[in-house]
């Protein structure tokens, strides 16, 4: 039974996961599927966990170990993946943001050391519980739900997209602002067209597998059609480059062993068209609308990068801090860029931002797993007789190489990335016997372990649900204050707050309560003196983000604003005083983004008027305004 719930478990994750997207939260794609495999993480483990308790007496029963199911199962990348885990272990210790690094960047959510852990547990519970004949079926289902998000996606392409029916009841494509045209650019359910290109590519090669393996030429072949054209509807150049690079060598490896000229005129065919993708991303960079390229964009993040990995070469800035340590070294050439105010949240490619956020071990922990991964395969591929399977995996999974380096990984291709060496495991070794297992004379030891276990599932299940419940409070205060509803937003946030801590949740909850404050000194007597405590609120809550991550500049511009509000409401020079402080900060932690000189210049600015203003009315100098006449001396 435990062994029927775990592959049951593991087909929801490729069939379900893909799909996921809600309204609801505050990223519509992203944080659901994350929470999702959290969800069978958590099942697979408390299940996996179950199962060694109750295989306890048979294990330490049987003479011949051998003869008994290794309940966790040895690998050939035990060392690869231990060494990387160590090294995102330690980057998580010396982050500037250990919080951010141990949950992930809120709003990507994939790539905090909890997901890796969580990969990494399932890729183990996997190899330990799963046979070939489970990787065929798993990989059917992985085709279906491709299948599923690529009819899901197809309408939009045509103006009749089927999220915003879901969303908002109309079935077009107008609950999309201008970043989401899924008419000129499809996503489907994946978020964005480079993930959905991504998933794709994978599927690709599964599909093509089971072309060449199935009597169903018809359906495999249409699967095969409409992926590709969903690939080209994405227009993303990366999974499309994926894709013929992956099937190239395929060809090259065909042919390899009949005739090597062939092989070199694939290579030079192949060249030719590489050459011919470099010169289309080498145009010019700005286009007639004077929209910078996602090439010459790309550039200057991964310079910023190079640079951000170079000064903390050992261990980065800390596991998914690259949107705060970006701001360190940020190219000044990234502010004549259309997005010149856009925060870069990862390095749009996932070396470099390995490198950059986990310094020089972290990078190689992780192309050490990689290249360990590509050699067995290698390896294996010449020595199996039925090696197809392999070659299509080990294809599968060049193709998340090469999106990956001109983007970055997301919660589905994850997956992948960490089971496809579990795919090409489990078809290399036969399968192992099975063992039944007996509730009957179970030793109290047993019992108390089995208690312990469904003690922690409780716990950690209502963790996760605080996390989701807490995540669609903050969406709903993030609607709030857009609309500027100050007072039922400060609330969204306080619950969430509660919910679960988070300094994005006490960032947001620290502003609402600023404007909120600056609202209530316009009513009588009574708020006036409310004024001054939501003052006191909102400078405290932005306090204790500043101690939780005081190298984020964006809670430094945060505290900017209040005081400006403050200011507003006090007429108070300590306040703009204050509110120059932590311009300054944030001008040491960004020294190139423009915002912070031309908020610097406005509080200077203001800082005169009431300067002058004051000597007009007396001549004497206030004491309090003696730190003013400091900050206006040249």
């Amino acid at each position: 039974m435990i062994d029927s719930l775990i592959r049951i478990l593991f087909y929801a994750l490729f069939l379900v996961t893909p799909l996921l997207m809600s309204s609801l939260t505050s990223e519509l794609f992203e944080f659901n599927k994350m929470m999702f495999i959290y969800l069978i993480a958590l099942l697979i483990t408390s299940l996996w966990l179950c199962k060694m308790i109750l295989a306890k007496k048979i294990m330490s029963e049987a003479r011949n170990f051998r003869s008994a199911q290794i309940i966790i199962k040895k690998t050939p990348f035990d060392v690869p993946i231990l060494l990387f885990v160590l090294s995102q272990i330690m980057s998580t210790l010396f982050s500037i943001d250990k919080h951010t690094s141990f949950f992930g960047y809120y709003g990507r959510f994939n790539g905090g050391f909890l997901s890796i852990f969580a990969y990494v547990v399932l890729f183990y519970a996997f190899v330990s519980n799963f046979s070939l004949p489970d990787v065929k079926k798993l990989l059917k289902i992985s085709l279906l739900s491709s299948l599923m998000v690529i009819l899901w996606g197809l309408p939009g392409r045509f103006g009749l997209d089927l999220s915003c029916f879901i969303f908002v009841g109309q079935l077009n494509n107008q609950c999309w602002t201008d970043q989401f045209r899924p008419s000129e650019r499809m996503f489907s359910t994946l978020g964005q067209p480079n993930w959905l290109g991504a998933y794709l590519a994978i599927n690709f090669f599964i599909g093509l597998y089971f072309l060449i393996k199935s009597k169903r030429l018809f359906s495999y072949s249409a699967y095969l059609f409409l992926n590709f054209v969903a690939i080209i509807f994405t227009r993303s150049r990366s999974s499309l480059m994926a894709v013929l690079a992956a099937l190239t060598i395929f060809v090259a490896m065909i042919v390899w062993q009949r005739s090597k000229a062939i092989i070199i005129i694939i290579f030079l065919i192949s060249f030719v068209g590489l050459l011919a993708t470099i010169k289309q991303f080498n145009r010019s960079s700005i286009n007639s609308s004077s929209v910078t390229t996602s090439y010459d964009i790309r550039k200057i993040v991964w310079q910023g990068a190079v640079d951000l990995g170079l000064r903390n070469p050992l261990l980065g800035t800390g596991v998914e801090t690259f949107a705060y340590g970006y701001y360190f070294v940020r190219p000044k050439e990234h502010n004549l860029t259309s997005e010149w105010d856009f925060i870069y949240n990862k390095a749009h490619n996932e070396f470099l931002n390995y490198f950059a956020t986990t310094g020089f071990l972290g990078l190689a922990g992780y192309l050490f797993f990689i290249f360990s991964f590509i050699i067995f395969s290698l390896r294996s591929i010449k020595q199996q007789k039925d090696k197809l399977l392999l070659v299509f995996l080990l294809l599968a999974y060049l193709t998340i190489l090469v999106t990956n380096f001109f983007g970055f990984s997301t919660t589905t291709i994850q997956l992948f990335f960490y089971l496809i060496p579990g795919f090409v495991l489990l078809a290399t070794k036969p399968a192992m016997n099975e063992v039944q297992y007996k509730f009957n004379d179970l030793e109290k030891s047993q019992w108390a372990a089995l208690f312990l276990l469904v003690l922690l599932f409780i716990l950690s299940l209502f963790s996760l649900t605080k996390y989701y419940l807490a995540d669609m409070q903050y969406a709903a205060g993030d609607r709030l204050l857009k609309a500027g509803q100050y007072s039922e937003a400060a609330d969204a946030f306080l619950k969430a707050n509660k919910l679960k801590y988070e300094p994005v949740y006490e960032d947001k909850l620290s502003y609402a309560l600023a404007n909120l404050a600056f609202l209530s000194s316009y009513q009588g007597k009574q708020e006036k003196t409310d004024t001054q405590k939501l003052i006191s609120l909102s400078d405290s809550y932005n306090l204790k983000t500043l101690k939780a991550s005081p190298k984020n500049v964006l809670y430094w511009k945060t505290r900017a604003k209040n005081y400006f509000l403050f200011y507003q409401i006090t007429s108070d020079n300590n306040d703009l005083l204050k509110g120059i402080e932590a311009l300054r900060k944030a001008q040491e932690l960004a020294p190139t983004d423009p915002k912070v000189p031309y908020s610097l210049a406005l509080y200077y600015s203001l800082l005169l008027d009431s300067t002058n203003e004051l000597s007009e009315a007396d001549d004497s100098i206030n004491p309090n305004d003696a730190e003013v006449k400091k900050e206006l001396s040249p």
